[in-house]
Order: structure tokens, then C-alpha cells, then sequence
């Protein structure tokens, strides 16, 4: 099997071309820039370039079983600033790359959502898959509307999307120091004898996952076609103030805190139901939080 991934460069590609790779599943990454570290990874056939762009993504779906779209051109807070770049990169983006694979008859894709945005606010304590959506955010509304074209690339050329929902992930690599990723970018500000900065009281609750569980989520759906939609996430919700005790213990390292107002764009609680892609693809999540912090922690303290 040969699985295009696009966004193969990226803290979650990185991670999920090497599982790939281990899986025996033959990987080609298609990206707009090199690999996080600097390296590329033995057996990988790279390519470079934009997702939307016809001339390389027909070169890039040559042979191809089963595209993994991770690529996202913006993250929440860009996303709400300058919504036509987000619609225009993402969306418009991956309209682009459906029509293509239609045209090279590659017809299996597994598509990234985001859990944390497309539900919006809700008095659900956990969210299923058949919750209602009504995104606060671009971001999220973006997301949801790409699932929403797959369906109609599902409906009118058969092609088959496993659209995974994803919570929070964070570990080795991860991207957006600043701009997205609470825990890694806490761990960054501690690094950098920065104070932390939390938009609101800290009261909202997230749910995270190692990326390891999520690298191994993404792999079983690309393996088993299965197509739907899924949430994929730990299950358990935790506060930003929770976040930070468990930082402050990793560390040894009691942080200064500084509060900012509330930012539009935030949901106040998102914990997903995981029910359904656990039953379905066999797998749950193994890293429990303090676990992940703890290894996080210790790769951002190692060598390299």
C-alpha cells in the first residue's frame, strides 16, 4: 500500500510517516517546506510544493492507495484573523485536491478534522459524533465545511473519507510554539523563564493526546477502510489551570501566570466520546497525561 501524506513535514506527519514506515506501508510526502528537525526519513519519497497546485499533486497521487490530508495553513488564531486566508488556503485548497484525486482515480482519503473546533460551545459534558455543529471560529467552520465536500466527492465519485476528529495533541516536534498547543507552548514559555500567558480565567477544558496514540489512530484508519466520521481524542477533559500544576510538576518549575482577556474564537469545553473509533478500529489511547508531560518534558531537555 502507498499512502500519499500531505503535511509529511509536520509535528503529526513526521510522527505518522515514521509509524507508516514501520507498518509497511509505503509513505510519499507531499509539503511546502523541509522536515521539523532538518532530516528526511530513509524510504520516503518527498515531494514539495502546494496541496492545491494541479501540476504537482497529479505527480504526487501516481500509484497512490490512500491519501492522509493533514495540512492545515492556519491555526485558530490566524484563522479568525484573516478568514479569506483561511478559506482560501484550506478550503478552496482542498476542494483543489479532491478534484484532482478525482481525476487520478485515487479514491480513499483520510482527512484530519479538529475535534476542539467544529462543535462550538454545547452543554454536552462528552461530545459523539452525532452532536450538533455550529462552529464559533473560521477554523472550525472551514474544517467542518471540507468534511462536508468530502461527502459530496463520497456521493457523486465515490470517493471514501475517514474524517478523525481530533483533540489536542502535543509531544516531540510539536509546531506553533505560541500560536497553538497549550502544553507545549507552556513548556516552551517555562524554558524561556517566560511567564505564562492564559487568554481568560483558565477555566476551559480541553481534551489532549500523545501523539504517539494519535500517529497509531491515524495509521489503523489509513490501514482498515472504514470510512465515517470519528472522534479521536483521550476521552477526559481537563482545565488550562490543570495544565499548568501538571507543568509546574513535570518541571520542578513554579511558573509566574499572566491572565489575558478571553479571546471570541475559544470554546469553552470540548471532551470527545472515542467510543466509536475505538470500537470500530480496535485501538484507546495508552499515554495518560502526566505520562505525556513527563516525556515530553524529558525530549525537550535531552540532547538535540
Amino acid at each position: 500500500m502507498r499512502c500519499l501524506v500531505l503535511g509529511g513535514n509536520g509535528f503529526i506527519g513526521t510522527h505518522l510517516v515514521r509509524a507508516l514506515k514501520l507498518a509497511g506501508v509505503r509513505p510519499r510526502v507531499l509539503d511546502r517546506a523541509g522536515s521539523l528537525r532538518g532530516e528526511e526519513q530513509s524510504g520516503v519519497e518527498y515531494l514539495f510544493g502546494d496541496f492545491s497546485d494541479p501540476s504537482i499533486v497529479a505527480e504526487a497521487l501516481i500509484d497512490v492507495d490512500v491519501v492522509a490530508h493533514l495540512v492545515s495553513t492556519t491555526v485558530p488564531g490566524s484563522a479568525s484573523a484573516d478568514p479569506i486566508s483561511d478559506i482560501s488556503g484550506n478550503l478552496i485548497g482542498s476542494v483543489k485536491f479532491l478534484e484532482q484525486m478525482r481525476l487520478s482515480g485515487v479514491r480513499r482519503i483520510v482527512y484530519l478534522s479538529s475535534g476542539g473546533t467544529v462543535y462550538g460551545n454545547t452543554e454536552e459534558e462528552s461530545l459523539h459524533e452525532e452532536s450538533a455543529t455550529n462552529p464559533i471560529s473560521s477554523y472550525g467552520t472551514v474544517k467542518l465545511a471540507v468534511e462536508k465536500y468530502l461527502g459530496v466527492y463520497g456521493s457523486q465519485y465515490g470517493v471514501r473519507a475517514t474524517i478523525l476528529r481530533v483533540s489536542n495533541p502535543y509531544g516531540p516536534n510539536s509546531r506553533h510554539i505560541g500560536l497553538q498547543g497549550v502544553i507545549p507552548t507552556f513548556f516552551s514559555r517555562l524554558i524561556e523563564k517566560q511567564p505564562i500567558r492564559i487568554w481568560g480565567t483558565g477555566e476551559n477544558i480541553r481534551d489532549y493526546i500523545y501523539i504517539s496514540d494519535l500517529s497509531n489512530a491515524i495509521l489503523k484508519a489509513i490501514e482498515q477502510d472504514k470510512p465515517g466520521v470519528y472522534n479521536v481524542g483521550s476521552g477526559i477533559g481537563i482545565s488550562i489551570k490543570e495544565i499548568i500544576d501538571i507543568v509546574s510538576e513535570v518541571s520542578s518549575i513554579r511558573p509566574e501566570i499572566e491572565f489575558l482577556p478571553d479571546r471570541p474564537f475559544d470554546v469553552k469545553r470540548v471532551v470527545l466520546d472515542v467510543s466509536k473509533f475505538s470500537k470500530t478500529f480496535d485501538w484507546a489511547p495508552t499515554v495518560e497525561l502526566h505520562e505525556g508531560c513527563r516525556m515530553y518534558w524529558h525530549w525537550l531537555n535531552g540532547p538535540g
